[in-house]
């Protein structure tokens, strides 16, 4: 069974450089399924909706949400839709209905209701949290600014456009572990990943095919190419080609 290490939470920061994003694979993603550890993915971003969770956790509204824990949501959003404006929001002639449509729910897929001819939000599991309803209601709310989707305070990180396996080969002791690493992340990050399996992995030196790997460059960067596609086409087993990095010790426990 391949095994994706403890879970990275913090970013690797550079000194005087902006602080990277975290990245996740839908791996790590899934492993957070419940009520009281609730994440998802849309739109590249990886939201820690547990708060949101347990401050509505009797909401009807909260279900399909908690239906799709762990998973990718990408498909309830529009990824062309493009940040909307009103050049005068105290213009009394425009509703507050459209106000919330505009200014927080533009990502939202939307649709033409058959019945109404108006634009609705397209949520065929259900309507769900901060989305308004479908006609006029007295017991809502339009003063959600912003919705959870575009609340900043839920993102930990971004999700992998791809992954990768490596090997990762301890020539000390033959030690060998497979990690499923992000194809952004820096060697150092992937570094913090094999730290679940040796505590000392920064007193090692990273070679691949006899070279030292730079830890502040990815993969790919650090000629380590990505083959899968190529393996693809060729209908051969990628794990029989996952590329080894060898650790070699350097005799020093200082790190770690």
């Amino acid at each position: 069974m391949h095994s994706t290490g403890e879970e990275v939470r913090g970013a690797v920061k550079d000194d005087g450089k902006e602080k990277r994003p975290n990245f996740f694979t839908p791996t790590q993603v899934a492993a957070h399924n419940t009520t009281t550890d609730l994440w998802v993915s849309y739109l590249g971003k990886v939201c820690d909706l547990t708060p949101l969770a347990m401050q509505h956790e009797d909401d009807p509204l909260l279900v399909p949400i908690l239906e799709f824990a762990g998973k990718d949501i990408s498909s309830w959003f529009d990824v062309e839709t493009k940040d909307a404006s009103i050049d005068d929001p105290s213009d009394h002639h425009v509703s507050y209905r459209l106000i919330y449509f505009l200014v927080f729910a533009e990502q939202l897929q939307t649709y033409i209701h058959p019945l109404t001819n108006c634009v609705s939000y397209y949520t065929p599991r259900g309507r769900f949290l901060h989305v308004p309803p479908a006609g006029p209601r007295s017991d809502w709310a339009t003063d959600v600014s912003p919705p959870w989707w575009k609340d900043e305070r839920y993102v930990v990180g971004r999700l992998t456009v791809k992954t990768r396996w490596i090997r990762v080969i301890n020539t000390l002791t033959s030690q060998e572990q497979r990690l499923e690493v992000c194809t952004e992340e820096t060697m150092e990050e992937i570094l913090q990943r094999y730290l679940f399996y040796n505590s000392h992995a920064s007193s090692y030196t990273w070679k691949f095919e006899g070279t030292s790997l730079d830890m502040s460059r990815t993969l790919c960067e650090n000629n380590i190419p990505d083959q899968d596609m190529e393996l693809e086409q060729l209908r051969l087993d990628r794990d029989l080609f996952t590329p080894a990095i060898l650790l070699y010790f350097n005799d020093d426990l200082t790190e770690g």
